[in-house]
């Protein structure tokens, strides 16, 4: 087995359901499996960091006082299941006007390198979207695509270059597959 440096998550589609724009916690839900697989995970890896696109916000459908609410439920949610989630990393950038910041750019996740000390090259992205793939990639971490949220479409658009290391049903299968 692998151990991982940290694992970066991407949040709606990989944690969660996505039905799109989630602006307020009532609307937010983890996957019934989230939590048993991340406590899977923690077995190669003992911390987590959630890196997340937020165009919600660029566009307008999104208040970031709301967007804190739900981020300090994934951090309680986290702790109580005694997870260490060192950081949350937003992007609230539109596609039409992204920085370096929206994912598949590195920003975030240079910033989460730069505060917490990661080894990039020793950790692993998973996310349910190309742009989760190919930061992953850009930063030559091992990746999981998770075929929940877009990862069905996303797996119909791979290549050559946008290539995951594991592709898996979800986040509990993944979590299995890279304990085993």
């Amino acid at each position: 087995m692998k151990k991982y440096d940290t694992i970066f998550l991407d949040r709606d589609g990989t944690l969660n359901p996505d039905p799109g724009y989630i602006s307020d916690l009532k609307d937010f839900t983890f996957f019934p499996f989230t939590f048993k697989a991340l406590k899977i995970m923690s077995k190669c890896c003992d911390r987590f960091c959630i890196v997340s696109n937020q165009s919600g916000i660029g566009r307008g459908l999104i208040d970031e006082k709301n967007l804190k609410v739900i981020h300090d439920f994934i951090r309680n949610t986290f702790s109580e299941n005694n997870l260490k989630l060192v950081d949350i990393y937003y992007c609230p950038d539109h596609p039409d006007d992204a920085s370096e910041n929206r994912k598949p750019g590195t920003g975030l996740f240079d910033k989460a390198e730069s505060d917490h000390g990661i080894e990039m090259e020793k950790s692993m992205m998973v996310g349910d979207a190309g742009s989760d793939i190919e930061a992953g990639v850009k930063l030559n971490m091992d990746t999981m695509l998770v075929l929940t949220g877009k990862g069905p479409e996303t797996l119909q658009k791979l290549n050559e270059k946008l290539t995951p290391k594991f592709v898996v049903e979800n986040l509990l299968v993944g979590a299995e597959l890279i304990t085993s």
